[in-house]
């Protein structure tokens, strides 16, 4: 049996050498089997370095993000400086998040190891995504704005008025504010943005954009439905908000001057 193995092997051999179509045939079939060979090897090499890839788009899109706030990067995080406080970026991956509850939770794969605290906010590519209130050593909890108690300030960009934003379940693609003073007329598209009150965002992060403006009857205060910029639904990165300066402004906020 080896010695048939071996005897062809010389006639094929000599074939290719004494026949230019055959030696052309066998040449192709070797570079479409060693082009598959390599495209096989490609597509798993691609498949296992995804997750690198993936990381590194979202350090980039981080990067792009905040240069519309003056960031600096030193080390691993980002920085914005606004007029009077500075803000450190950190980078997440959601590794559970709900939208379907009434009260939705997101957690995280950086806890307090990295620096991660309670009351810090988290935002998404695309905008606001919720407040951190529970940390373990390698995890955090944060509640989505999908939940009862998310309730930030937000200020309309085209006109500057405040407002407050909050979600009543249901449908996750949209919030709601209320309180809306006659006076101010909403369109719709009009783009909120976070108004820099609560200390938990810097200024200027996308919230959403007006729905659905709801007057109300008899001259009360209106409404209106608010389209998130994040969808909720889908998110996979994230960003932990720090306020450096957070402590010392809520030291003077619960100073009370004797009455």
């Amino acid at each position: 049996m080896l010695l048939f193995l071996l005897l062809e092997t010389i006639a094929f051999s000599m074939l290719m050498r004494s026949n230019t179509y055959h030696r052309s045939a066998a040449f192709n079939l070797t570079n479409s089997t060693t082009g598959w060979i390599y495209n096989i090897h490609k597509s798993v090499t691609d498949y296992f370095y995804l997750q690198q890839a993936n990381q590194l788009l979202a350090d980039e899109n981080a990067r792009l993000r905040m240069q519309l706030h003056n960031i600096s990067q030193k080390s691993d995080s980002l920085t914005v400086k606004t007029a009077d406080t500075v803000f450190t970026f950190m980078q997440a991956r959601v590794v559970s998040n709900s939208v379907h509850f009434r009260n939705n939770y997101i957690i995280i794969n950086k806890g307090s190891n990295q620096g991660v605290q309670k009351d810090m906010g988290l935002i998404s590519s695309e905008g606001v995504a919720g407040i951190i209130t529970g940390v373990s050593p390698k995890y955090a909890t944060a509640i989505s704005l999908l939940h009862k108690f998310a309730v930030i300030s937000v200020r309309f960009k085209n006109s500057g008025q405040l407002a407050n934003l909050s979600w009543q379940g249901g449908d996750y693609r949209y919030g709601l504010i209320d309180h809306i003073p006659t006076h101010l007329v909403l369109k719709k598209g009009d783009t909120l943005v976070t108004s820099g009150h609560s200390h938990l965002f810097p200024p200027g992060i996308l919230v959403g954009t007006v729905a659905e403006f709801i007057p109300a009857k008899n001259e009360a205060l209106n409404q209106a439905h608010i389209a998130y910029f994040t969808d909720f639904n889908k998110l996979r990165q994230v960003y932990v908000v720090k306020n450096h300066e957070l402590a010392e402004i809520d030291s003077l906020i619960n100073i009370r001057p004797h009455e």
